[in-house]
């Protein structure tokens, strides 16, 4: 009775949503965002505070002038995930993004902790972006409330709690959420305008640094430093001199450039709120792959524009690690300028606040709507068709921790469950693809298929090795059918784990490897070998014919390409970082096994076959 129990909740672990939507779920929120404004809201969430700070520190303290480089190996590493965002997208244009792409291909356990993942990024994220706006702003009056505020709390509080309530942080995250309550086509437009003030105080700032630079700048020589040095009277010194390097484009050297790369990853974090979007999209199969590769590409454009414009107008070793924008401007005689960056700064971050809350409200709503969070959740506004329980709870829980908690222990956390996510979608969309009955079309032609094609692959149990390995290379159909499914789920699920295991040995002892131990590097092309073997079986099977507004390109190549960037950044990861992924992870358990797993919407439906079974 015990193994039987087992394998009931083992099922359930793994089953599925349908491809389609279900009957009822469709109409309930109002199709009003055109392509125009999914572009708008993936810009707006990208390009953030994070585009006026983020060359700074990376130019700095890790690339020199070489972080245009970095730039795009970050924005190269960012399409990948972008991609397969894309295509699933054109495939299952439903709120919930990478939570409902899961959920399609993975199972359900999975879906959970892909949709608790992307909350806690999307929470931590709001918090710390509502705590940024009021920190910009009380900059700006001197900082009269910070210092009014500070003794609010005793002396002695947890380390985690903030050292003053920042009430002004809650007043604007309260502000934002009543504009998401006013209904889906009024939230674009109030985001339209903060994103298209922030492109032009970016586009304000790359024609600045062109006009006012000095190609100088990228070829500066030790000399350089040492006058810099000896000089007092620079303002743009207030934080003092940076590493000198060994000068030039690249003063250090390729490590720089990738060091460099991996923090601007973070940077373009943010794309994937459009795939949240389509339940509301007029036209979500064409629209959302579009707005995903147009916005990638507009932010590659602000990012590599603004940091060559930075470095042009001051010497890398003298830009400011924390306000580089207006002390560039100060060095190069436009003081008046660095307001204009204030404006700017306050729209990057009111349009990255806005759509994150939409993001986290969609995601909220969707897993409500399977029942896999609370039933009430998912509750729609009559008038204004807007998931308004969603928007009140996400909100508020957001709201509550800008107001309490201090997040600078907490950015690794939300980078590993967005990277975490970002691995899902590409496993997701590299089994999916493989898989029959993706639509009555393909199912009807599993149907039609002659028994005699489907009898060698049947026939494995009894078959030899030769016949085994025959079957791997030599589908016997040239759609997808059951085995074929298998075959692919079980290839896929080994390269993960491989590619896990590289990736740590890459991330922990990078210079063992490279410099020629001879255990590690053996070790390392061994895995190399296999994953190649693995990767040529996969790609040897049949792909779903069905036709799509957009596909990845180059299968299954690009999607574990994706997959193992992220997994290796993963591995760079503190454990302490881990060991807080771990604790909310726990929580996430607690709520899906006293709740979802006996409320989801699956429960009732015909018990469904282990994933790795074709039902997908």
């Amino acid at each position: 009775m015990r193994c039987q129990d087992l394998r009931q909740c083992s099922q359930k672990l793994v089953r599925r949503r349908p491809l389609k939507p279900r009957e009822g779920s469709e109409g309930r929120m109002s199709r009003c965002l055109k392509t125009l404004d999914l572009v708008a809201f993936g810009v707006g969430i990208t390009l953030g505070a994070g585009v006026y700070i983020l060359p700074g520190e990376v130019t700095r303290n890790k690339a020199g002038p070489a972080i245009v480089i970095s730039f795009l190996v970050a924005a190269l590493s960012s399409v990948l995930s972008g991609l397969c965002y894309a295509e699933f997208g054109a495939r299952a244009p439903g709120s919930g993004s990478a939570y409902l792409y899961s959920y399609v291909t993975v199972g359900e356990l999975c879906a959970f902790i892909t949709g608790w993942n992307l909350l806690l990024s999307y929470a931590i994220t709001i918090a710390s972006v509502a705590r940024a706006w009021s920190s910009t702003f009380d900059s700006l009056i001197g900082n009269h409330m910070s210092q009014a505020l500070r003794g609010t709390f005793p002396p002695h509080v947890p380390s985690f709690l903030a050292k003053y309530p920042d009430f002004l942080a809650l007043c604007v995250v309260l502000v934002m959420m009543g504009i998401l309550v006013l209904g889906a086509r009024e939230s674009a437009l109030v985001n339209k305008w903060f994103t298209g003030i922030n492109i032009l105080v970016l586009s304000f700032i790359i024609l600045s640094g062109f006009i006012k630079g000095d190609l100088h700048n990228w070829q500066l020589t030790e000399q350089d430093y040492t006058l810099a040095a000896s000089g007092s009277n620079d303002s743009s010194r207030l934080g003092g001199l940076g590493p000198p390097g060994s000068g030039g484009f690249a003063p250090f050297g390729f490590d720089g450039i990738f060091q460099g790369a991996a923090t601007c990853f973070f940077g373009f974090v943010g794309f994937d709120a459009i795939a949240t979007t389509g339940g509301e999209a007029q036209d979500p199969q064409r629209s959302i792959p579009f707005s995903i590769v147009v916005s990638l590409f507009i932010c590659f454009l602000a990012y590599f524009g603004v940091s060559a414009a930075l470095t042009l107008m001051v010497p890398y070793y003298q830009i400011h690690p924390e306000s580089p924008l207006p002390q560039a401007f100060l060095h190069v005689g436009w003081d008046p300028a660095r307001y204009v960056v204030v404006v700017g700064t306050f729209c990057a971050l009111s349009s990255s606040l806005l759509g994150t809350m939409f993001s986290m409200s969609r995601v909220t709503y969707a897993m409500a709507d399977d029942r896999l969070l609370f039933q009430g959740l998912s509750q729609i506004h009559p008038r204004t068709r807007t998931p308004i329980m969603a928007i009140l709870a996400s909100g508020t829980l957001a709201g509550l921790m800008a107001l309490l908690f201090k997040y600078t222990d907490l950015v690794d956390l939300v980078s590993i469950g967005t990277l975490l996510v970002y691995s899902l979608v590409a496993f997701s969309i590299l089994v999916l693809r493989y898989q029959p009955d993706l639509n009555e079309k393909a199912e009807e032609e599993v149907e039609m298929e002659p028994e005699v094609e489907e009898h060698p692959l049947d026939s494995v149990p009894e078959a030899s090795t030769s016949r085994i390995l025959k079957s791997l290379w030599f589908p016997a159909s040239t759609i997808p059918i059951q085995k074929s499914g298998q075959i692919v789920y079980g290839c896929a699920s080994l390269l993960v784990f491989l590619l896990i295991i590289l990736s740590l040995i890459l991330a922990q002892w990078p210079r063992r490897v490279f410099s020629g131990d001879p255990v590690l590097t053996a070790v390392a092309v061994l895995l190399l070998l296999l994953i190649t073997g693995v990767t040529v079986i996969i790609w040897r099977q049949p792909q779903d014919p069905s036709p799509l507004m957009f596909r990845v390109p180059a299968l299954p190549v690009l999607p574990l390409v994706s997959i193992f960037v992220n997994v290796y950044l993963m591995m760079l990861m503190t454990s302490r970082t881990w060991t807080q992924f771990g604790i909310w992870n726990a929580i996430g358990f607690v709520i899906y096994f006293g709740y979802g797993i006996r409320h989801s919407l699956e429960e009732n439906n015909e018990q469904q076959p282990p994933a790795s079974t074709s039902q997908i």
